[in-house]
């Protein structure tokens, strides 16, 4: 266990600030099914489909020495470690094991925001557990998740759930990093711009281009010039170079979408290119669905040809879409009457919705923003 600055958010501090740990299970899937089966541990993993069109839902540590890494098409994974073995993923089971660690993180606070199977906030500022801190509460976290489900988990403990998110990546595996009030902007602009949490890879690419590596690169641009460059993002983008993060940890979010897209650098024409391209997405979105146990009726095409003129199509199925099969045959149902094309696609996306247990807004609350990953 790596232990960061063990002084607790908040002590000692004029005002009170939130306590927030943020939990990451340690290469979830694939450490499962190495707890499982004494034949892969210590063996390079990738839980995924093998196929030409598999893609890696997640990797062990042996594998990430690498470069697999998760979202990567299988056939790339097995070139860059022909040793990789891979397993097929049993979401059933993943889901049990998060509902036991997520059990664990209700004794100690009453407000737990999920993020996926595998990962959480937790605001623990009310000491639901009488520990007197939120490191103690961390600390006896991962001991419990290690002794009732024989996994590791990393936390990053910290004042906002920016930092704890940071803090949590920064001692993987089985690490746990404290970040205190007064350190935040300090740690934050140690960091790579790549490694802040929501900053994605063409935003990334765009601010190196800019000369913006770091987060000190990023602090000492002002709100003018980020204005300037990224629009209604400066504000946020200016505060998180400064350790500022507001957000509440928010339990019972509810998922209203989930959805991926990836832009091309060739435009696609042949039909048997498109379908294929379908598929990639269609495997990407259905891995992130079953991680976090979503269950959709609505499958909806997204196209954006070379001219950019996008169009979207949806399908509402009876039942919820049980596998990735009938994810992609929900796709290509709606894409086939949109070949052949005239022009090439530059863009595709698929997104499900409508999820089970779902009920129609009635209080007039704005629905959740969507789930969507760029597959760039």
């Amino acid at each position: 266990m790596h232990d960061g600055n063990d002084q607790d958010p908040g002590d000692g501090a004029a005002t009170p600030v939130r306590k927030i740990i943020h939990v990451d299970m340690d290469a979830f899937y694939a450490s499962v099914e190495q707890r499982d089966d004494p034949a892969l541990r210590g063996q390079p993993v990738a839980v995924g489909g093998s196929s030409r069109r598999g893609v890696v839902a997640a990797a062990s540590y042996e594998a990430r020495k690498f470069g697999v890494r998760s979202a990567m098409p299988s056939i790339t994974a097995k070139r860059q470690c022909p040793a990789l073995i891979f397993v097929p993923p049993r979401f059933e089971v993943y889901r049990e094991v998060s509902h036991r660690i997520r059990a664990i993180f209700r004794d100690y606070a009453d407000e737990v925001e999920p993020l996926s199977l595998d990962e959480a906030y937790l605001d623990v500022s009310a000491d639901k557990a009488a520990l007197g801190s939120a490191t103690a509460a961390a600390r006896l976290i991962r001991r419990r998740v290690r002794e009732e489900t024989g996994l590791t988990a990393s936390a990053g403990v910290s004042y906002n759930k920016f930092i704890a998110k940071l803090a949590s990546d920064q001692n993987k595996p089985d690490g746990l990093t404290v970040i205190p009030p007064g350190k935040g902007a300090a740690f934050v602009q140690t960091l790579s711009i790549r490694r802040f949490h929501g900053i994605g890879p063409v935003t990334a690419a765009k601010m190196e281009g800019l000369g913006v590596f770091s987060g000190a690169d990023l602090a000492a641009k002002d709100a003018m010039w980020l204005a300037t460059h990224f629009g209604n993002s400066a504000e946020w983008l200016y505060n998180l170079a400064r350790g500022i993060d507001h957000r509440r940890v928010k339990s019972n979010r509810p998922l209203k979408s989930l959805g991926g897209e990836r832009t091309f650098f060739n435009d696609l024409i042949g039909d048997t290119e498109i379908r294929e391209a379908l598929a990639h997405v269609c495997t990407v979105v259905w891995d992130r669905a079953a991680k976090k146990g979503a269950r959709g009726r609505t499958v909806t095409l997204k196209l954006r040809y070379a001219d950019f003129q996008t169009i979207t199509r949806a399908r509402t199925v009876p039942f919820p879409i049980a596998d990735g099969n009938s994810l992609l045959a929900a796709g290509e149902a709606i894409l086939a009457p949109l070949l052949p094309t005239e022009q090439g696609i530059r863009l595709l996306g698929i997104t499900l919705s409508k999820f089970e247990g779902e009920e129609e807004e009635t209080d007039g609350t704005a629905p959740a923003p969507a789930d969507l990953l760029s597959l760039i």
